[in-house]
């Protein structure tokens, strides 16, 4: 076995309402450039706590209730905390009417450092009120229609082992308030290969209002696959190492055998498993796929480049913010074409390829784009359908991108091609998606238009994945580490970009402070040009370039 050098190391609280890629220096310069836009006032030991904020969210709510549209039907729970480097506190609730979750109920409340109230963003300004919360179509109808639904989106596939799990909401998300069901239905394809759907259906008619792909996917050390040899942290236990880092919330990765999850009605009676990989000599890999260890060295190290991008870029320690590590299974299914981020697990999950259109799929930039899933499930949980979807799929391929960047691997140098390392022959392209010229990929959107959002999610990010692209890079012709791009715009104008720090500064506040489930490209306009004037004030060059960038891809 070829040796490697690895080195061996030594309150997400909830609250209910009583009445209802890159080096050190980047991120040092996105440090400093946070705290001097925000001009902070204290040490960071005087900062209010997330305790601290939370409570004085819980006081703002009760005092801002009517305005707000906050009534005594209504529950709020804490779902994210940010707190400023200047002491300013942003604290994002989930909502219930009469008990039941409402899609679309979010709010972030926004507070001064001294914790006075400052405003707030809503998913909707409606009132949630519904005429009732009994359902005209029995649960079992609902899981009947969302079963279909399921084979309907697999026309061809023979699915087998399917369950539903329906559960009363109130769906805020699609026009005026209503009692729907959201059922998620999930099977097996003829490999044993997961899928999963969540259908949203009409709990008095029966029509459906909305479905989605429950699995966000990019279809498409030790010594890696992709990397080549990089350095791992491990654990000893005994004469043995684990392959788990103790220095990342022990985070780790488990070989799934080639198994598969068995999941009934959103229970899973059985997963897949993700026995941990050991090593006698603490040397991993061999660079090829036929020792299954290779592909756990790349998933062990794609996870730690995006901890690392996130804790040091934007100060996040985990993935859901509160220090925990999550865990890889690879080698997961036959043939499975996919990788995939559950929240139900904590944990990414990595197929090997058919070896024709794609191989393994645990490449860098796809363990950075299927990990910030999990980030924006836990922070603006942008729903995965429409406009919102492309959004949610975007934010994955931009901070994919930028985890890449960030790591500045001279085997898998940083570019904005998406899974280039992962796709074969059979595939037809280069990689999944082009974030200069979405359009490359001969089905994702350059530029907005009223009907983007009836696109597939990964092709509606275009319009998203090319504003990024401008914003950093700018139009026109160029080569970035050896890859040569040229980036049109919807407008004919010239945008110049304003680097790749900035952008992944503006997006990050964007998306956990101003962002919401329902936030659309109009909303993310607002919320990224909010985010700039924070960072680096109103009227500067950066707020212009984000103008002129969403200009450039038609958002206005």
């Amino acid at each position: 076995m070829s040796r490697i050098r690895i080195r061996q190391t030594r309150d997400t609280r909830r609250h209910t309402r009583s009445s209802r890629l890159a080096t050190a220096g980047m991120a040092a310069a996105a440090t400093a450039l946070l705290a001097a836009a925000l001009t902070p006032t204290a040490g960071a030991a005087d900062r209010p706590s997330r305790t601290t904020a939370i409570d004085n969210a819980a006081a703002a709510l009760v005092k801002e209730a009517a305005r707000l549209g906050l009534t005594s039907a209504e529950g709020t729970s804490v779902r994210d905390v940010v707190v400023d480097a200047d002491g300013g506190q942003h604290v994002r609730y989930d909502r219930t009417y009469r008990e039941l979750p409402v899609l679309g109920g979010d709010f972030v409340v926004h507070l001064a450092p001294d914790g006075s109230y400052r405003g707030a963003n809503r998913a909707t300004t409606r009132d949630l009120s519904v005429p009732t919360t009994t359902p005209a179509l029995a649960a079992p109808k609902a899981a009947d229609l969302a079963t279909a639904a399921l084979r309907a989106a697999h026309l061809g596939e023979t699915l087998k082992k399917v369950t539903a799990k329906p559960r009363l909401v109130v769906d805020a998300l699609h026009g005026a308030p209503r009692l729907a069901w959201r059922t998620d239905v999930a099977g097996q394809d003829s490999l044993g290969n997961p899928v999963a759907r969540t259908v949203l259906t009409d709990a008095r008619t029966g029509r459906q209002i909305d479905a989605w792909d429950s699995i966000e996917t990019a279809t498409g050390d030790g010594q890696s696959l992709y990397s080549g040899t990089v350095a791992l942290e491990s654990t000893q236990s005994g004469s043995t190492y684990q392959l788990k880092d103790p220095t990342r919330g022990n985070t780790y990765t488990g070989d799934a055998a080639n198994k598969t999850d068995l999941c009934i009605l959103g229970i899973c009676v059985s997963r897949a498993p993700a026995t941990l990989f050991t090593d006698t000599d603490n040397h991993w890999g061999t660079g090829a796929a036929s020792d299954r260890s290779s592909a756990a060295v790349d998933a062990q190290y794609g996870t730690n480049e995006t901890w690392d991008y996130y804790k040091n870029v934007h100060g996040r320690t985990g993935i859901a913010g509160d220090g925990k590590g999550s865990y890889n299974r690879v080698h997961y299914g036959t043939n499975y074409n996919n990788a995939f981020w559950d929240d139900t697990c904590f944990c990414m999950t990595y197929g090997d390829g058919d070896g024709t259109t794609f191989g393994p799929l645990v490449a860098l930039d796809v363990a950075g784009h299927e990990m910030s899933h999990g980030v924006t499930s836990k922070t603006a949980a942008l729903t995965y359908s429409g406009e919102s979807g492309g959004l949610n799929e975007a934010t994955s391929d931009i901070f994919g991108t930028l985890v890449e960047f960030y790591a500045n691997n001279s085997t898998d140098p940083g570019d904005y091609l998406i899974g280039e390392k992962i796709v074969r022959s059979g595939f037809g392209k280069p990689a999944l998606r082009f974030m200069d010229q979405p359009s490359k990929d001969g089905n994702s959107a350059n530029c907005w238009s009223s009907s983007v959002g009836n696109l597939d999610v990964h092709y509606s990010s275009g319009v998203a994945n090319h504003f990024a692209y401008l914003l950093a890079e700018g139009s026109g012709a160029k080569t970035i580490n050896g890859v040569s791009y040229n980036s049109p715009t919807c407008n004919n104008s010239t945008v110049t970009g304003i680097g790749r720090d900035k952008l992944g500064a503006i997006w990050y506040r964007a998306l956990t402070v101003y962002m919401t489930s329902s936030t659309n490209y109009a909303g993310a306009r607002t919320a990224t040009l909010n985010a700039a004037k924070d960072l680096y004030g109103a009227g500067s060059t950066e707020y212009n370039a984000v103008a002129a960038a969403w200009s450039a891809v038609s958002v206005s």
